[in-house]
């Protein structure tokens, strides 16, 4: 919690892409670093206009229980980094985590099915990686759908 998680997105999984989930959130600690900031497009001035995470993260678990069959799932390109963040403001936040306590992580999805430890799924993406949460997690999903078309993975959607 030495850092504030400022913005974040989410896809469903489906045909087309389209039901996303955006928000910033009001840092809820006095320490950032203005080069990540940067990288995000944001200054701290903005940040601090951003939505109450209590707000934000209420809002999250009803869009994932109104989005998701059964329990959604967390799957990230990064997700040792990602997934801290997300645990810990549903926990803090809302009390519970919808993802429950597992996350998977993209990379290794596709290392495994190339059973190759070096690859690198990050030319399956169509959307550019621009650090927008939601163009970052379009290009994952477009990413994941690939594995499934394409390699064979099983994955419910």
């Amino acid at each position: 919690a030495r850092y504030s998680m400022v913005s974040m997105g989410a896809v469903v999984v489906e045909s087309g892409l389209k039901n996303t989930f955006y928000a910033q959130l009001k840092p809820i600690s006095d320490e950032w670093v203005p080069e990540s900031l940067a990288i995000a497009g944001f200054t701290r001035a903005d940040t601090l206009a951003f939505e109450a995470p209590q707000v934000v993260m209420e809002r999250f678990a009803a869009w994932l229980a109104e989005s998701s069959q059964g329990s959604p799932r967390f799957i990230s390109d990064n997700n040792g980094f990602d997934w801290q963040f997300i645990n810990w403001y549903f926990h803090r936040f809302t009390g519970a985590n919808p993802f429950g306590h597992s996350s998977s992580n993209l990379g290794s999805l596709y290392r495994g099915l190339q059973k190759d430890m070096s690859a690198s799924f990050k030319h399956l993406r169509r959307t550019a990686h621009t650090h927008n949460p939601v163009d970052d997690v379009i290009g994952n999903a477009e990413a994941l759908l690939s594995m499934q078309r394409d390699y064979g993975l099983k994955i419910q959607l």
